[in-house]
């Protein structure tokens, strides 16, 4: 995985919660935890910041299909609904809801494993053509950036990629340099946020006209940066 691949967990029987984020976790995947229904609905305008939601159905104060249906209302992210109610039923209100999968308790470890990664692989936004920001085009496979004037090309390294990438699949959003840090360089590595500056600046040097006055990567004052072409 390139980028970390973040996961919700909504579940509130906490020995399988952690049981389940701890394999993820194995995995290399970012896990985000909550036991209340409500308090996952509370946050719902951030979901948007994971790659796959796992979902409980019978949830304190509010149930897992009240929160896919308002999470629908906002975000087309993969959720998987994990639960005891596993009849006939239950799957086919939770997929009409809106839901991509349903797994029924008991599981197997190693399947649900596997669900998680064929839908975050199904969901993930590949870009597999040339992206052209203003006269450059990025061919991501390559790692080359190309003038569409002049013909030269020039390489990028892979932080500058996955950090390109990860603009692109936001443009238009303000991300913070914590979660810029978190989703390029991860947990395991310890860079500071001069790290995400020093990249931005160089990101600037590649595609701005003129990189002190930026009209692709623009500085969001104590919070982050956004990205527009």
């Amino acid at each position: 995985m390139n980028l970390m691949e973040r996961i919700c967990i909504v579940e509130d029987e906490k020995n399988l919660a952690d049981l389940i984020a701890l394999n993820l976790e194995i995995e290399g995947y970012g896990v985000t935890l909550f036991s209340n229904g409500r308090r996952a609905l509370e946050s719902v305008m951030g979901m948007h910041n994971f790659e796959l939601i796992i979902l409980d159905v019978m949830l304190p104060e509010v149930s897992g299909f009240e929160l896919c249906k308002e999470i629908r209302k906002h975000h087309s992210v993969p959720i998987l609904f994990l639960s005891a109610k596993g009849t006939t039923e239950d799957r086919v209100a939770g997929l009409k809801l809106g839901a991509n999968d349903y797994l029924s308790k008991p599981f197997d470890l190693e399947e649900l494993l596997l669900r998680v990664r064929n839908l975050i692989n199904l969901n993930r936004k590949e870009i597999v053509t040339d992206v052209i920001i203003g006269n450059k085009s990025v061919n991501f496979s390559t790692f080359e950036v190309v003038d569409l004037e002049t013909k030269s090309a020039l390489s990028i390294s892979k932080k500058e990629k996955e950090l390109l990438k990860l603009f692109i699949e936001n443009e238009g959003r303000v991300i913070s340099r914590d979660e810029l840090l978190d989703r390029v360089w991860g947990k395991d590595q310890f860079p500071t946020s001069r790290t995400v500056d020093n990249y931005i600046l160089a990101l600037r040097k590649i595609f701005e006209p003129n990189p002190k006055e930026p009209i692709y990567f623009h500085s969001i004052r104590s919070v982050g940066y956004r990205f527009t072409k």
